[in-house]
Formats: structure tokens, C-alpha cells, sequence
């Protein structure tokens, strides 16, 4: 597994934990980190991305609730709603990674830890939010 992988794996389990544990503090990243045990640079890339989700998470779910036709957010499960977010966030703030290569990955951690239709429910959402960021661009 590459690390960038790794460290997205690693980020949605981190707000899938902070979804269902209730946890809210930036220092549970730290508890995360000694629980779930991640190559140091894995462990870089995940803190770069959960430390800037949690900086725009508003932003993030003000986009995400746009393109969640007839869904509320507290609807959608803990796991497709923060691979949404890992995704929604790359595609804001990653330009140096092709928008192609972020839905892929959402699309397969969405596969590994979602439900049987998390993939598709996933690729249809980002490549939603994909169209109108590049006409808003």
C-alpha cells in the first residue's frame, strides 16, 4: 500500500472514530496516531489532511450538502460521509493531485470500508462536485 493510500485510509478511520466516539479535540489525532500505527510519512500526509478538514469542515460540508440531493449529512453513514470529506477537501486544496486519482481512491476506501453501494454512491457525489468546481474554475 503507497503511502499517500495509507495515510487517507488512515485519515477516514480518524473521522469515522471522532463520528462515532464523539470525540472533538484536535489532540485525539495524537491517541489515533499511537492506536492505529502508521509509517512516519504516512503519518505526515494524515495530518496534513485531518488537520485541514478539521480547519475547513464547514466549508467542506457546506459543498457536500449541496450535492446531497434528498440526504441530510447525519443520514449519510459515518464512513461515506468522511471519505466525502477527505475527497471534497483534496479536490479544494490538493491541486497537485489529479481530481481523477482523489475520486478513485474515495471510490475504493468507500469499497473497503462502506456498504455494498458506497462506491457508486461516492463516484456519483464527486463527480458531481468534480463538474461544478471546474465550471466555477
Amino acid at each position: 500500500m503507497g503511502v499517500r493510500h495509507e495515510g487517507r485510509e488512515a485519515t477516514v478511520q480518524f473521522f469515522y472514530q471522532r463520528d462515532v466516539g464523539g470525540a472533538q479535540s484536535r489532540s485525539d489525532l495524537n491517541d489515533f496516531y499511537v492506536f492505529r500505527g502508521l509509517s512516519p510519512a504516512a503519518r505526515r500526509f494524515c495530518q496534513q489532511l485531518a488537520e485541514g478538514i478539521l480547519q475547513e469542515l464547514s466549508k467542506i460540508d457546506a459543498l457536500l450538502i449541496q450535492h446531497i440531493h434528498n440526504y441530510q449529512l447525519s443520514r449519510l453513514s459515518a464512513v461515506d460521509r468522511n471519505v466525502l470529506r477527505l475527497a471534497i477537501y483534496e479536490m479544494l486544496y490538493s491541486p497537485e493531485t489529479p481530481r481523477a486519482v482523489i475520486i478513485d481512491e474515495a471510490i475504493n476506501i468507500a469499497k473497503k470500508y462502506g456498504s455494498q453501494e458506497s462506491g457508486g454512491f461516492v463516484n456519483g457525489i464527486l463527480d458531481e462536485i468534480r463538474h461544478s468546481l471546474e465550471i466555477s474554475s
